[in-house]
């Protein structure tokens, strides 16, 4: 098992992913610059958190056709783990590869604290070591983490087990509390907590490590 961590300019959680992965579970990691082209040898894929080409546009909007990207939207097709973490989210519903936007959150500030989650696993392979209803903490750190679908898609998600996790109090403004999504295979998970942030007791909890985990069977 092998994990391949896209490197943008402006990521910064990225060695944060190979910390938590390597460090606290020994599974190896490699770091895969954007302007790479191939996914051999890798997997599973995680976009990790950060400000990819500095936010600009909005973001995830200039990373997500980045080259390797290209090969990650047929990687995930065929079924391999992809993990969006914050921004690694926002990249993944640039690249539709779940739906809806994350815009400003709703006091236009930028929020850096742990939020209380329910877990809802679903189909979400990532999740599948947690129990349904669980109550758990991640760390969260973002300016625009409010997830934004219209009733429409929401109803669809919900409805299909999609929405994996919720904010016990939505810190955010997303509309139904989204805190994550997988998409209908379960493959690709996307959320704005950061779970590598959760994996040792110094840090504040262990709540992300299971999560991590789940690629180990």
């Amino acid at each position: 098992m092998t994990i391949g961590v896209v490197v943008f300019p402006g990521s910064n959680c990225d060695r944060d992913v190979r910390w938590a992965a390597e460090g606290c579970l020994g599974i190896p990691t490699r770091f895969l610059w954007h302007e790479e082209s191939s996914l051999e040898g890798i997997d599973a894929v995680v976009l990790p958190g950060g400000f990819s080409y500095g936010d600009y546009l909005r973001c995830g909007a200039i990373a997500h056709v980045s080259p390797l990207l290209s090969e990650l939207a047929s990687f995930a097709a065929r079924g391999g783990p992809v993990l969006g973490i914050c921004n690694g989210f926002q990249v993944l519903t640039e690249m539709g590869l779940l739906p809806g936007a994350l815009t400003r959150n709703r006091q236009l500030h930028f929020l850096c604290e742990a939020a209380p989650l329910t877990v809802h696993p679903g189909a979400s392979q990532w999740l599948r070591h947690y129990s349904e209803g669980e109550q758990i903490s991640l760390p969260i750190a973002h300016g625009e983490g409010c997830f934004q679908a219209d009733a429409d898609t929401l109803a669809e998600l919900e409805g299909e087990g999609r929405v994996v996790l919720r904010y016990a109090a939505n810190p955010n403004g997303s509309v139904g509390n989204v805190a994550g999504l997988c998409n209908a295979q379960g493959n690709v998970l996307g959320l704005m907590p950061h779970p590598e942030r959760a994996c040792d007791p110094i840090t504040g909890g262990t709540d992300g490590t299971r999560l991590l985990a789940s690629l180990l069977g």
